[in-house]
């Protein structure tokens, strides 16, 4: 395949960037949505007087709409295109964003978190789905990159929004503006990217792969010569249509090996990148930040702008993985990844378990711990911002093939957020019930079982086509 799309002088390597830094939107409020829900913690159980249970499903409702939006946006995506699903939840996102602000209950609130969690679980597996479909080989690890780096982008100010926004009015639960409340504009904020990657998206082609699948060739070749040469779009064209199923729509049922009535060994190790990327504990970190670290001692002011460190070492080391990616591969940087952030969350465990008291509403920290915690913490985000956080995504969006490559986004779309989701509403009850030194010790393990996992199961793609790819898994 020497002559396929992975010629670096056939593309027209600006316009792909461009399409990628628009798919990669999707990302940045993937991120702004995860994130912003940080500073609006202790606001939203005043609002609607919730418990910790009360709470903590208010916080983790929008993971059960990211999970049956990434189950169905794969197979969706088939039938109606990535770009259409796509436009869908970018709609999504801004009745999302309005409706969260607007709730009066914890009820109300629920049901625009969940429409959130649709768009934001589309957007996690179209976004590097689609940018793997149209990069070549020799750059899209980078480029898929960009999915996770515009998910810590849109964390970061998210974060940044909230603790500018509390600093205003006093307080995330005090006036702000025209009679609303800090927190309620936190959430309106998305309103204004949500509604730039609306108006971007229409302006973009279809996946050529995609267009293949649908018996399209024709638009297919138009795109893949707009991304390259029509010689080399003739040739990649050509390619893709020994890879995919053109004689039907794609279907769920995909996943099952048709020779040996098993599902393909991939989508196994698909279920379990996604679901290790979360049972490591990276989002207790970025969702209850604000709360952690205002038990450890911090003000509320100052646990928001140390969610805002966090949020900076997230973007700085994504830029690592980025340049990284495509020069030592995937399989070592998810290794390497791996064991950091077990030695991290072992380091957080004792320092929890040897320098935390209880306390009615929490924990308290006294002395230095506080600091060595924080230390602690920032060096994890720092490992999983340049290894899990965006290499996991890359592998999604290119080791499945052709053939069932939106099933397999599907079941690892659906794994990835029901995973967030047990990790996010269980963590409020183990901080009351066992404490942060064992529940930390519990994520670090996951760490260990995550390299072993990536070490014996999972296959470098660094340089490959996706059909080459494909051709692999025949």
């Amino acid at each position: 395949m020497n002559n396929s799309l992975n010629q670096p002088t056939d593309n027209n390597i600006p316009r792909i960037i461009l399409l990628s830094m628009v798919a990669a939107l999707g990302g940045f409020l993937f991120g702004f949505d995860s994130g912003v829900i940080n500073g609006t913690v202790d606001a939203l159980r005043g609002a609607f007087d919730s418990d910790a249970v009360g709470t903590g499903f208010n916080v983790a409702s929008m993971l059960l709409g990211c999970a049956a939006g990434a189950f169905f946006s794969g197979t969706l995506a088939d039938k109606f295109g990535r770009r259409s699903v796509m436009i869908v939840a970018a709609a999504l996102f801004i009745v999302s964003a309005w409706g969260s602000g607007i709730s009066g209950s914890s009820a109300e609130f629920v049901f625009y978190r969940i429409l959130g969690g649709l768009a934001v679980g589309s957007a996690s597996i179209l976004a590097p789905a689609y940018i793997g479909e149209i990069a070549p080989p020799h750059i899209r690890g980078r480029l898929i990159s960009l999915q996770q780096l515009a998910i810590v982008l849109g964390l970061f100010f998210a974060f940044f929004s909230n603790y500018n926004i509390a600093l205003a009015a006093g307080g995330a639960s005090s006036e702000l503006w025209w009679g609303f409340n800090a927190w309620q504009w936190m959430f309106w904020v998305e309103i204004i990217p949500a509604s730039a990657f609306f108006l971007f998206l229409l302006f973009i082609p279809e996946s050529p792969r995609f267009l293949v699948a649908a018996g399209k060739i024709g638009k297919a070749e138009d795109v893949l010569t707009s991304l390259s040469s029509r010689e080399n779009a003739r040739k990649v064209t050509k390619e893709i249509e020994r890879t995919v199923i053109s004689e039907r729509k794609p279907r769920l049922a995909d996943i099952i090996n048709s020779k040996t009535g098993k599902v393909h060994p991939i989508i196994w190790v698909g279920i379990a990148l996604a679901a290790l990327q979360q049972f490591t504990g990276i989002n207790v970190v970025f969702y209850y930040g604000s709360v952690l670290w205002q038990a450890a001692g911090f003000t509320e002011a100052d646990a928001l702008l140390t969610n805002v460190i966090g949020g900076s070492v997230n973007v700085i080391f994504t830029f690592v993985a980025i340049y990284l990616v495509d020069r030592v591969g995937r399989k070592p940087l998810l290794m390497i990844g791996a064991l950091g952030q077990a030695v991290m969350l072992g380091l957080l465990a004792i320092i929890f378990a040897t320098s935390a008291s209880d306390a009615a509403n929490g924990i308290e920290m006294g002395g230095t711990s506080g600091t060595l915690a924080l230390l602690a913490a920032n060096a994890y985000i720092a490992f999983f911002a340049f290894t899990w956080g965006p290499i996991m995504w890359v592998m999604l969006g290119e080791m499945f093939s052709n053939k069932f490559r939106g099933a397999a986004l599907a079941v690892a779309g659906l794994t990835q957020w029901g995973s967030n989701f047990l990790i996010t509403i269980s963590f409020p009850m183990l901080l009351t019930s066992i404490g942060l030194g064992i529940s930390y010790g519990i994520y670090a393990a996951f760490g260990l079982v995550a390299f072993v996992v990536v070490r014996k199961f999972v296959k470098e793609t660094k340089g490959r086509t996706l059909e080459e790819i494909s051709l692999d898994q025949e």
